[in-house]
């Protein structure tokens, strides 16, 4: 049986928005490496496009994105210099290929500006097919977002925005660092809806500083009020020995492992009582979006934006620390600036690290990608899709035995289902497929 701290989040696990997961990213993957990558995709294949702006004008206590303060547009002038030589450098690669998916994150990307946006954009269409664009999303910090960068962004043709909101409370707000009030969200919907972005997300967040539940109900019931398609509920992830400004908040005042259980099951119920949709381990949909359609149709995917539609042959990552993800494996930008932008000057890519996917790895990534997907997979049925491969899984069966027990997992011969009460143990449950997950030198946030 799990023990009351072990299903409470004091067990550690990846995120799963890859698998093998970052950390196991080994540098023998470099440019050469991803220029034959990108040479040998088929002439057919879709791309998916993500573009990293390592920048924010203050950083938030609580972050664990890759970005930095910056106060100055020379900086951000050499990078979007840097940003447009790399999409030449894999359009020289690929050719013109369909775009399908464009996502833009950061750090804050607004921070780029109308110009430069539209610089970039208009670049992209030049080299690659946009035409068969299905989705244009863009992350904002709303205290930023204004009835202008509206008008440019759905010029540009972003049809998704996605709001980081965190929590509402005041008190959690200010130990975070981040202090924006509802109607500053109210305001930055309503640009956004006015410019005709009526796509919205909305990033959510529990285990925070002084953060109760009673907090988390209220930021949801305040959140619906602005009608989101779609609700990301992420848990905190205090990483100090990665993220140093995480060494500025008081961890005396991080809910406890049960709390932050009891915070995440709040969120969940009260946005299941609003009438949204689970998807996954923490995203909520409206039945009508495109999201909530593809988690009943078994058409979700799970990449490095998290869960999404998109069904691209290969994402393609751009910037500092922009993972890629093509058929034959990952890659990975320089996370630190310099070193990115010295490589792009020099006319090669930025790749320092990747790893080539085995057979194996393949087997693992559809087994963790359909459990935090679906809730289930067949792992005959799977082994059948790659010309009856044999491989036990009796190990991994066996270590779930305590979720089994306390009837959160159902095995019927090779088929795993997790059942309603198992949600929030996601990550848990697909680690137990994870060849890679007791590297000692490898370090992960909580599960729950």
């Amino acid at each position: 049986m799990l023990t009351g701290g072990q299903i409470s989040g004091e067990r550690v696990a990846p995120r799963y928005t890859s698998y093998p997961t970052a950390p196991h990213f080994v540098a023998s993957i470099g440019a050469d490496t991803y220029a034959s990558w990108l040479d040998d995709l088929p002439k057919s294949d879709t791309l998916s496009v993500y573009l990293h702006v390592p920048f924010c004008e203050k950083i938030c206590l609580y972050c664990g994105c890759n970005t930095k303060a910056v106060r100055r547009f020379e900086p951000i002038d050499a990078y979007v210099e840097r940003l447009s030589q790399e999409i030449d450098l894999v359009a020289d690669r690929t050719g013109c290929r369909r775009i399908v998916h464009l996502h833009w994150g950061g750090g804050t990307p607004s921070i780029l500006g109308a110009e430069r946006l539209r610089n970039l954009v208009a670049q992209l269409d030049v080299r690659f097919d946009l035409s068969a664009l299905r989705e244009h999303a863009f992350e904002l910090d709303p205290r930023y977002v204004t009835k202008e960068l509206a008008a440019v962004l759905a010029d540009i043709g972003v049809t998704r925005a996605s709001l980081g909101v965190q929590d509402l409370s005041a008190h959690v707000q200010n130990a975070i660092g981040r202090v924006q009030p509802f109607f500053v969200i109210q305001q930055a919907v309503d640009a956004l809806r006015e410019a005709n972005i009526n796509e919205i997300n909305i990033d959510l967040m529990y285990g925070l500083p002084n953060q109760s539940v009673h907090d988390i109900k209220r930021t949801v019931t305040l959140v619906n009020e602005l009608k989101p398609q779609r609700l990301a509920v992420f848990g905190y992830a205090h990483v100090p020995w990665f993220k140093r400004h995480q060494k500025l908040l008081d961890e005396s005042s991080l809910p406890a492992p049960a709390a932050r259980l009891d915070q995440a099951m709040a969120a969940h119920e009260t946005l299941i009582s609003l009438g949204y949709e689970p998807i996954g381990l923490d995203h909520y949909a409206v039945p009508a979006d495109s999201l909530a359609v593809a988690a009943r149709t078994r058409m979700l995917r799970r990449n490095f934006q998290g869960y999404t539609t998109d069904d691209a042959s290969a994402l393609i990552g751009i910037g500092t620390s922009a993972i890629g993800q093509l058929p034959q494996g990952y890659v990975q930008n320089a996370s630190d600036t310099a070193n990115y932008s010295r490589a792009i000057i020099a006319g090669r890519f930025a790749t320092v690290r990747g790893i080539a996917l085995s057979i194996g790895d393949r087997i693992r990534s559809r087994i963790i990608e359909e459990l935090m997907c679906h809730l289930d997979c067949d792992i005959g049925e799977l082994l059948d899709q790659y010309n009856g491969i044999q491989e036990s899984f009796g190990h991994e069966l066996e270590a779930l035995r305590p979720f089994t027990a306390d009837g959160f997992v159902r095995i019927d011969g090779n088929r795993i289902v997790v059942e309603e009460s198992g949600r929030p143990y996601l990550r848990l449950i697909a680690s137990t497929f994870d060849a890679y997950l007791h590297n000692p030198h490898v370090r992960h946030s909580v599960a729950v």
